[in-house]
């Protein structure tokens, strides 16, 4: 039996007349020199001509995870005093959420969801393995072209308010490990949720999303694996899922 969240998202699909209302302002297109930068002639093993990256979920929200030296090249923004790393997993979602760390109450929950709310990008350091971090996450990966960083990177830019030295402003502390929440200009509401939100960074990866089926966190992972998403982690805690 359908769960009451498919069964609202198919009700959304049939009375929805435009998407607009769904996604996130579309991000500036990124600079056509980073992108340049970001294509080479003769590939290196420090600069392969595809970089992996991964979408993450568990049974509601969802995220992304990128190579942080890749980004940075590509034009990335991050806040002071981040910490160099690998990779950074990448969140957005209900500030009052996030920052209070706990779970809401009812009428919060009403509030997050219901109401036009602040949001905030969660941005997480990582050294080790992305499985070895989140075992408890379902994870998917692809390799994508290079070239594509750039517009990652002026979407990531693209969800965050700059301070007066043109770094990202900071929030607080993340929900987890030593990253942090940076303020974000765009507004959190039903359907324009997480998984929402990670729809539009696989886009900007290069993907083709349906902005309707990135509500839920099931048809988004359809979405990616249509996109050549394949599952890697199984999100039990202890074992790769095998790979044909």
């Amino acid at each position: 039996m359908p769960s009451i969240r498919i069964i609202l998202l198919g009700l959304l699909v049939a009375v929805c007349p435009s998407c607009n209302f769904v996604t996130l302002p579309p991000a500036p297109a990124a600079s056509p020199e980073l992108i340049r930068k970001n294509t080479v002639s003769t590939y290196t093993p420090e600069r392969p001509p595809e970089v992996q990256v991964w979408l993450i979920a568990d049974k509601l929200h969802s995220g992304m995870v990128f190579s942080y030296p890749w980004l940075l090249e590509s034009g990335f923004i991050p806040p002071e005093g981040f910490p160099k790393c690998r990779y950074v997993t990448f969140s957005w979602g209900d500030r009052m959420a996030y920052i209070n760390k706990r779970w809401l109450t009812a009428p919060e929950v009403v509030t997050a969801i219901f109401l036009p709310s602040r949001a905030v990008m969660e941005c997480i350091p990582i050294n080790w393995e992305i499985p070895e971090v989140s075992p408890n996450q379902h994870i998917w990966m692809k390799s994508i072209p290079r070239e594509q960083g750039p517009q990652i990177a002026a979407f990531l830019n693209h969800c965050t308010i700059p301070g007066e030295d043109g770094k990202p402003t900071v929030a607080g502390d993340a929900s987890w490990g030593n990253g942090v929440l940076l303020e974000s200009p765009q507004i959190y509401y039903f359907p324009r949720i997480c998984n929402v939100w990670t729809g539009q960074a696989l886009e900007a990866a290069g993907a083709s999303i349906n902005p309707i089926l990135s509500i839920h966190r099931d048809t988004l992972v359809m979405e990616a694996e249509r996109n050549g998403y394949a599952e890697i982690w199984d999100g039990s805690g202890n074992k790769y899922v095998p790979r044909d």
